[in-house]
């Protein structure tokens, strides 16, 4: 059971098996061929009012990850859906934010880690 994150910007490699998309949006400037996305789990993205209350401004992550748990409770078919799919083999949860420290990608891996 493998999982991991990184920016839907980076190139695909062969370690990162199903990669699985956790924005609400589609990443800006981004072909669907150019990002080998294999699956599209927006409902798994946090709203958009906590994303934009959230700015990814560090000072609010540790609050940010309590108020996006609190959301998944409401997606349990979405987070089943992942829980499967981990389950099966290497996933790689994909985001498009700049900031690699602070998104929803780290904190579904600490879910399913």
């Amino acid at each position: 059971m493998s999982v991991h994150s990184k920016r839907v910007y980076e190139k695909p490699g062969a370690e990162d098996g199903m990669r699985i998309l956790v924005d609400r949006l589609w990443p800006r400037g981004l072909s669907k061929e150019k990002a080998h996305v294999d699956l599209w789990l927006k409902e798994l993205a946090p709203s958009t009012e906590l994303r934009k209350w959230f700015a990814h401004d560090p000072e609010k992550w540790v609050e940010f990850q309590k108020r996006y748990r609190l959301e998944l409770k409401d997606h349990s078919e979405a987070l089943e859906q992942l829980k499967r799919e981990v389950d099966q083999g290497p996933v790689t949860l994909l985001y498009a934010a700049k900031d690699e420290s602070h998104n929803e990608a780290l904190v579904l891996e600490k879910l399913m880690g």
